[in-house]
């Protein structure tokens, strides 16, 4: 009865991700802006269901990954690229503030505006980084699994893959190792498995969250603060060819990078979740062929800790709030700005609303009136979107040069599962 769908389909399961991807991210913006809110809460349903499928498949993947990562003869290394993962994301983080400030005091957005009629809003607490630190080891595994706690879900794959390489090694304990390792191993191929099968949701999840985003914001917003986010996203495209950069400067071949990189960016862009999208992320460091021991750690921490869109974001909004106040950000202020802002984004880590509580937190620091961000939550959905796809983007490519550094090579096609690096360079 229904023989005739099955051309259809074929032909959307045989066609590329990022086109797949790319048609969903147009039409749903074009069905957004015609359709207006009304359209947008019918398919919201259908945004909701590609989150939940990306947060079921998180824990296991991240899990499994990283225990299966640690015990690929790598373990020694954990502690140099912990190191270098730790360096990277602090050092792109203060770069991307300093960037911002400069785009931002280059075009200077909101002259002219003023904050009558802004209003008033509450700001949830800053934790602060020594609670987010502490948070790294949960009280209770089952509680950190149940709340998706990236971070103690990091700790707990990091403690247990250990121990089983360590059974691996002993003498008394070999064969009890390595049976563990092989269903350890299994259990990560079946992970990956029903990834493949979420990832053909994926594009029609996009095009709903973006209906429902574009329907939402409305032309209206956008025209109101447009110049806020035109210097937000050329501070972004800044961003990127700090990161072209960094790739040449290792080797990477940016081609190949952002061919792999492009489905999570957009995914990204759509959802406005790094943690969201971290399963399809590791999924791309995969098919670059990175070590499951590095991209294992890096993704999942850089999902929690590192954002660089961001700390993008907090600099314009720096600058934006003093220009609407009628204030002047002399360098000092500017230092500080880069200092607490660099730090914040740590400390914030896993908060709802994380970037309002930055913005929030590193106005009251330097003196900026905080009823600008009321104003900025106005346009809240259409900067995070370039913002959360930043994030990701800097995950993939601090993972990727940090792979280089550690003497990896990126496969020269994508690899499949089950399937290593060294194999897809045989076969391409």
């Amino acid at each position: 009865m229904f023989t005739f769908l099955l051309p259809l389909w074929r032909g959307y399961r045989d066609s590329s991700l990022i086109l797949r991807v790319t048609v969903a991210l147009v039409l749903g913006a074009a069905v957004g802006l015609i359709g207006g809110p009304a359209v947008g809460e019918e398919l919201a349903p259908l945004g909701e269901l590609l989150m939940r499928l990306l947060k079921f498949i998180i824990l296991p993947i991240v899990l499994f990954t990283l225990m299966s990562g640690v015990n690929q003869g790598r373990s020694g290394s954990l502690g140099r690229i912990g190191r270098k993962v730790f360096f990277y994301y602090l050092v792109t983080s203060a770069l991307a503030i300093v960037v911002g400030l400069a785009v931002a005091s280059l075009l200077s957005p909101g002259e002219g505006m003023t904050l009558e009629g802004a209003g008033s809003m509450s700001v949830p607490e800053n934790p602060g980084i020594l609670s987010v630190l502490l948070g790294i080891v949960p009280t209770n595994i089952v509680e950190a699994f149940a709340d998706q706690n990236l971070l103690g879900i990091i700790f707990t794959a990091l403690v247990f893959g250990l121990a089983v390489a360590r059974l691996r090694q002993s003498e008394a304990h070999a064969e009890l190792g390595e049976r563990l390792h092989g269903l350890i191993e299994a259990l990560n191929a079946a992970t990956l498995k029903v990834m493949s099968g979420i990832l053909h949701v994926v594009p029609v999840g996009v095009f709903a969250i973006v209906a429902g985003t574009v329907a939402q914001q409305g032309l209206g917003t956008l025209l109101s603060l447009g110049d806020m986010v035109v210097v937000l996203y050329v501070a972004l495209g800044v961003q990127l060819l700090v990161y072209l950069g960094l790739l040449k400067g290792f080797g990477v071949s940016a081609r190949r990078f952002f061919r792999e990189a492009r489905t999570p960016m957009a995914t990204a862009f759509a959802t406005q979740s790094s943690s969201g999208t971290l399963p399809l992320t590791l999924d791309a460091a995969r098919r670059l062929g990175l070590s499951r021991g590095l991209y294992g750690f890096s993704l999942p921490l850089g999902a929690t800790l590192n954002m660089d869109g961001a700390a993008i974001r907090i600099a314009i909004s720096a600058v934006f709030a003093a220009n609407v106040a009628g204030m002047s950000l002399d360098l000092a202020s500017m230092a500080q700005i880069v200092v607490v802002g660099t730090l914040i984004s740590v400390g914030t880590a896993g908060v709802p609303g994380a970037g309002i509580v930055m913005i929030a937190t590193v106005f009251s620091q330097v003196g900026l009136p905080i009823e600008a961000v009321a104003l900025l939550t106005a346009i809240d959905a259409l900067v995070g979107m370039g913002c959360t796809a930043l994030n990701v983007t800097g995950d993939l490519v601090g993972t990727a040069v940090i792979g280089r550094s550690e003497g990896e090579r990126l496969s020269e096609r994508p690899v499949e599962d089950g399937e290593s690096a060294a194999t897809a360079d045989a076969h391409a």
